[in-house]
């Protein structure tokens, strides 16, 4: 396996309960390579004709990691809910490898807290969150991400780049960008509703409605 993953959008998936499968399945819907780990071998057995690559290993071993090449992933997602101490010693595994973008699934606040401490960069609390929509939120700049049926969706995203220190009038209609802006919070002040007069900062947040595809593809120019 090379190094390509951390670049292609390869996500690793540890843990294949209810919440992970989803979370497995909506990342392949979206087109990204996914590398899905359970010690059980009767969960691999049921998810190996849904998913491409299922692997039955021990995910608190950094050993068994790094030989199934998840050094290479820039991504993992422990979605581990049974047991706390698995959880854990799966991110630190993980944290040993060198993973920068570590999701952890959290059972309680104690929970989260340790998963953070030891190398989880995002907690994520499952019964309010869904697989699909974590799934938008691990692949794309997207700072959060609400999706309104099929194909319509309201995210915050990071002010562009190439977007800062311009007045809303001058860029309108940002429809030609695909979405639609609805407010901003600028550094130091409350959310706002976007005017023609609302000056893009830097390190500012937008909130924008769009389709799926647009509300992504303008994400990206962050």
């Amino acid at each position: 396996m090379s190094a390509r993953h951390a670049d292609d959008g390869g996500v690793v998936v540890i843990g294949l309960g209810r919440f992970g499968c989803h979370l497995a399945g909506s990342l392949t819907r979206l087109g990204h390579e996914v590398l899905a780990i359970d010690r059980n071998p009767e969960q691999v057995q049921r998810w190996s004709a849904q998913l491409e690559r299922v692997v039955q290993a021990d995910s608190t071993e950094e050993d068994a990691l790094r030989q199934l090449g998840v050094a290479s992933f820039g991504r993992a997602v422990v979605a581990i809910g049974a047991s706390v101490e698995a959880s854990v010693l799966s991110v630190l595994a993980l944290a040993e490898l060198g993973i920068e973008q570590i999701w952890a699934r959290a059972t309680s606040t104690k929970h989260a807290k340790i998963l953070s401490s030891v190398g989880a960069r995002h907690v994520i609390f499952p019964e309010a969150e869904t697989g699909e929509r974590v799934a938008h939120l691990i692949v794309t700049r997207m700072l959060d991400f609400i999706e309104f049926g099929d194909d319509f969706a309201i995210a915050k995203v990071r002010v562009p780049e190439v977007l800062a220190g311009r007045p809303l009038s001058e860029i309108r209609p940002i429809e030609r960008y695909g979405v639609r802006v609805l407010g901003a919070k600028l550094p130091g002040q409350q959310f706002q509703y976007a005017s023609d007069t609302t000056v893009l900062q830097g390190g500012s947040a937008l909130v924008v409605e769009g389709s799926i595809e647009q509300v992504q593809r303008f994400a990206q120019l962050s």
